[in-house]
């Protein structure tokens, strides 16, 4: 983001400059979260206040400002990334899930006074949080003002929003017809009890109406709410976005198209004690303060739950979507050991050049799901790390180099790490990543009851760390579009997720497998698949569900300990490897065959 960080010098120069607008305002305090008026998780230009003001570019934070403080809570993943990037801003960090570090809320009832005013822009700003935030701040007689755009006063030259064009996901790719997944959504409204629906959250609108977009780095979305009722859908984005062929055959299913800014309008005109079925987590409270004649029914969007479960023919495509993907990596690897055996001296970013462009050649492939990590040694250390021209590891000597990456295809989103050794790895080294792969082959071998607490599943992976007094601060798993965000709910295997609801597994649902362990400044360890939920039992006791690894790469084993590992352990690695083999080998020749083969031998 460093194209937006430069109408006003530096970090601490916007800060002052906000904390002078928040004087005029007659505010003490200011909040600036990491989030769009639709939530996502990566933002446009325009809606990157946080990354604008702070100078941290991480995809998780919130700033929070007063007269004399101005702290970022973001949790372990972007430590080390943040505590670089707030040098010389005055910005504190403030790690968010330490021990010693309070909540922002209970940080807030400690340092403000009776009468003060917490400003925040409630376009941005979600239900659940204000809900959640609203008593305990009244209680202390402190206001929060949802309808000032602090930060939108200084940014002179902030970012216009996206206009790329919308396009329509057609079959085979598409496996469900608009109308199907219209009339699917319409009777889970029914069952609730809603005559409206608002959805907000922009993964939720492209699989309603079968859209896609470019609006959004990484996800294939565009800006839009939509507003349904029992027999229409109003669809509220920038006209120029929609040509009139796509228009015409969006009428025919019941779509209207509005201009994106008349929602507000629209939403003060429902009917007075309309029942508005909204999700607290995925709307904002300033969308929703332009519904005040509603009776809001707060529950997850239908959508999140019937997208979650993939369907067969789905699975099928995304099948083919993962040995397309698999065959690439396959390509860039053999690649890559040829490169430095030859002695070439690589960079970081020339993993994601490189490895960019295999993937780029394969059918169907749009665009990465995520910037690619590739950190090497202390690099890999940092979950979230990204090199850049600017600051980047020469990849030489000995250790160990992890590759986070995915793809976004036609039929389906990938997402895959792996961790090569360089030179001669430790003794150390080799025995954490024994360990890291001994906890995924805990999870892929699970099997599980139907509707299973995904977040349940997390201490299967965890326990062979735990066994050698190891851990790691990310969860082991997060729910995978298809064609849409690479991170998607609801099910999130974590240990932080026993608090959400609907987070029962179900057969269908696609999920990532990614323990890893991080040892700061010396080098990070992960290793992810994403597995498919499938029927595996019947039994007196109920359905089960187990496992099938979808993502196609070898894992490498010239780190593993194999003593390290049990039997069953090694007959999942071999099976997996064979596997791999018999679905890729059609899909490569030359160097790239041979290195498959060679990476795919038994241990």
């Amino acid at each position: 983001m460093v194209s937006l960080l430069h109408s006003l010098a530096a970090p601490a120069d916007r800060i002052a400059a906000l904390r002078g607008q928040m004087a005029l305002s007659g505010v003490q305090a200011c909040l600036i979260p990491t989030a769009d008026p639709h939530l996502s998780e990566y933002l446009p230009e325009h809606w990157a206040a946080r990354a604008w003001l702070s100078g941290f570019d991480g995809s998780a934070g919130s700033l929070l400002l007063t007269a004399d403080f101005a702290g970022l809570w973001t949790d372990s993943r972007y430590w080390v990334q943040a505590d670089a990037q707030l040098q010389g801003s005055g910005i504190t960090l403030m790690r968010a899930g330490a021990p010693e570090v309070p909540d922002m809320l209970d940080w807030l009832l400690e340092h403000l006074q009776q009468g003060d005013q917490l400003a925040v822009d409630g376009r941005v700003l979600d239900q659940s949080t204000a809900t959640r935030w609203q008593p305990a701040l009244q209680a202390a007689s402190i206001s929060l003002v949802l309808g000032q755009d602090p930060v939108g006063a200084i940014w002179e030259d902030r970012p216009d929003l996206p206009t790329a064009p919308v396009f329509e996901h057609l079959p085979p790719h598409a496996c469900r017809s608009r109308a199907a997944n219209l009339a699917e959504v319409r009777r889970a409204m029914q069952a609730k009890g809603a005559q409206y629906h608002l959805l907000s959250s922009l993964d939720d609108i492209a699989w309603l109406l079968n859209l896609r977009g470019a609006d959004v780095d990484y996800n294939p979305v565009f800006l839009a709410h939509a507003l349904l009722d029992e027999s229409r859908v109003r669809l509220y984005v920038a006209p120029a976005k929609i040509d009139a062929d796509l228009a015409v055959r969006l009428s025919e299913d019941g779509v209207e198209l509005r201009d994106y800014p008349s929602l507000a309008a629209d939403l003060s005109q429902l009917p007075v004690d309309a029942p508005l079925l909204v999700d607290p987590v995925r709307v904002t409270a300033g969308t929703l303060s332009h519904a005040t004649q509603t009776r809001l029914i707060q529950d997850i969007n239908p959508s999140q739950l019937l997208k979650a479960v993939k369907t067969s023919a789905e699975a099928a495509q995304i099948r083919q979507v993962m040995a397309q993907d698999g065959a690439a990596l396959c390509e860039f690897f053999a690649w890559f050991e040829a490169a430095l055996a030859e002695g070439q001296k690589l960079t970081e970013v020339d993993v994601d050049t490189y490895l960019s462009a295999a993937r780029a050649r394969r059918p169907g492939f749009v665009s990465l799901s995520f910037a690619t990590i590739a950190g090497f040694n202390a690099n890999g250390a940092m979950p979230h790390y990204r090199a850049t021209p600017q600051a980047h590891a020469l990849i030489q000597g000995d250790g160990l180099l992890l590759i986070d990456s995915g793809g976004q295809y036609l039929g389906g989103t990938t997402d895959i790490t792996r961790v090569v050794p360089i030179g001669t790895p430790s003794a150390a080294q080799r025995a954490d990543y024994t360990s890291v792969l001994k906890a995924h082959i805990a999870l892929a071998r699970a099997q599980f009851p139907v509707d299973t607490p995904s977040s349940v599943l997390d201490t299967l992976a965890r326990t062979p760390l735990w066994q050698r007094g190891l851990d790691y601060g990310h969860g082991t798993g997060h729910g995978v579009g298809y064609f849409l965000n690479v991170h998607e709910g609801p099910q999130s295997i974590s240990v932080r997720g026993h608090a959400r609801t609907h987070q029962g597994m179900q057969a269908g649902m696609l999920t990532s497998n990614e323990p890893g362990l991080y040892r700061d400044g010396q080098w990070g360890i992960r290793i992810e698949n994403l597995v498919l939920a499938v029927p595996a039992a019947q039994t007196a006791f109920g359905s089960f569900l187990a496992f099938e690894t979808a993502t196609l790469c070898p894992i490498d084993t010239r780190c593993v300990v194999r003593e390290q590992l049990s039997a069953d352990e090694i007959r999942w690695l071999d099976t997996y490897h064979q596997h791999v083999r018999k679905q890729l080998l059609p899909l490569v020749d030359g160097d790239t065959r041979n290195w498959l083969m060679q990476r795919t031998e038994a241990i």
